[in-house]
């Protein structure tokens, strides 16, 4: 067995919302509840949990699948947290996949629930950031993305009319997402991005992703389990790969440079597609400097021309390049543990997207960014290729 005799059965999301008003588990309920409901599996057929280890609600808590399980009521034979940060929605997926084809389970829950702006509890009582780099005043993301910006405009050249119009795709993405947070789903222009406020220069508002709850979840099992339940409208993980702590063993690291170059060449040649194959693309943007590394890194252009790929490329739902037409995490709120590339992806490809449906459901590229160390890109580097059930 492999990646690929597995599927994707169901999706769901709560809408995203800047507080919650509602329990993390509650939430989590609300989540299995819908999945149980489109796949027609009973709870107790679900004998797997994954959950993502990018939560700010149970980050401290070495237990939260565990007891996750036993809020929802579930027994399982297999549990598990994945702690590649913002890898760890798509990392959850292969996760499942390689459970399945252990022998492990046989469906899997992968569950992303979240409501750290609710709870704000900080519990983490060992922190990367504040042993190593706040006590040097680099306080949180947009001061390690202002260095990694800065060395990029060094090297290359920013071109913020660019960065601009990345902004504005996915705003413009996010307005016709009804799960989008909804004091996100305003207009924008390239003006409105050029006047931002500064947040650590480089870095404007409009950068920026804006922490947010929520909740999502997928069910993955194998093909042929699918198969018996009669759900033929799945989506299939083709390649998976990921990367952690690439050029690490350097001394002098090129931070324009991410793990992506390993992670996607390999996920791209398992799913057997070319980089010019791809249909969509999700990737992971918690700045927008992020996603131009990531169309260098992947090979959708060469180094130091991701601005001019921007600049060239219609990457609007009905573009040549749809790109997260969800409207990302800028646009749509960084909740639900960060999956929202990953259920967008796959919303995509089962054709469910409604006004701001792609044409080509092909496949789909996703794409994960862990944690941001000092002086050097980020730390965790993951893609997840998808195609339609066939």
């Amino acid at each position: 067995m492999s990646l690929r005799d597995n599927a994707i059965v169901a999706y769901a999301e709560t809408k995203v919302m800047k507080k919650s008003d509602r329990d993390v588990w509650v939430l989590g309920g609300e989540i299995l509840e819908s999945l149980l409901d489109k796949t027609g599996f009973e709870k107790k057929e679900i004998d797997a949990l994954v959950m993502s280890g990018l939560t700010g609600t149970g980050g401290a808590s070495m237990f939260w699948a565990q007891s996750t399980c036993d809020m929802l009521g579930l027994e399982v034979g297999f549990c598990e947290q994945v702690h590649t940060g913002g890898c760890s929605a798509i990392g959850a997926v292969a996760r499942a996949a390689a459970a399945i084809d252990a022998g492990m389970c046989e469906v899997a829950l992968c569950l992303f629930a979240d409501t750290h702006v609710r709870e704000h509890n900080g519990r983490n009582d060992r922190n990367y950031r504040r042993d190593w780099t706040e006590p040097y005043g680099l306080l949180g993301p947009p001061g390690a993305f202002g260095l990694l910006q800065r060395s990029y405009d060094a090297k290359y050249g920013v071109d913020l009319r660019a960065l601009g119009k990345l902004a504005v795709t996915q705003r413009n993405h996010a307005i016709m997402n009804e799960n989008a947070c909804e004091e996100l789903r305003v207009p924008i222009t390239v003006e409105d991005y050029l006047n931002s406020r500064m947040i650590a220069d480089p870095i404007r508002l409009l950068d920026c992703v804006m922490l947010a709850d929520g909740a999502a979840g997928v069910i993955v099992t194998s093909r042929k389990r699918a198969k018996e339940k009669g759900l033929t409208k799945c989506v299939i993980p083709m390649g998976y790969a990921e990367r952690t702590n690439f050029l690490g063993g350097e001394n002098l690291v090129d931070v324009t440079r991410s793990g992506h170059e390993i992670a996607g060449r390999k996920a791209l040649a398992a799913a057997g597609l070319n980089i010019k194959d791809v249909r969509s693309f999700h990737p992971y943007d918690d700045f927008l400097i992020a996603i131009v590394i990531q169309f260098e890194a992947f090979g959708f252009c060469k180094p130091g021309d991701g601005m001019a790929f921007v600049r060239d490329t219609d990457l609007s739902y009905k573009g040549t390049l749809p790109m997260n037409t969800g409207g990302g995490q800028i646009s749509a709120g960084q909740a639900a543990c960060s999956s929202h590339n990953l259920i967008e992806a796959v919303r995509q490809l089962m054709g469910e997207a409604g006004q701001r449906q792609v044409k080509d459901t092909a496949n789909a590229l996703v794409t994960g960014i862990g944690w941001i160390n000092y002086g050097r890109n980020w730390g965790s580097s993951a893609a997840l290729a998808l195609v339609p059930n066939q």
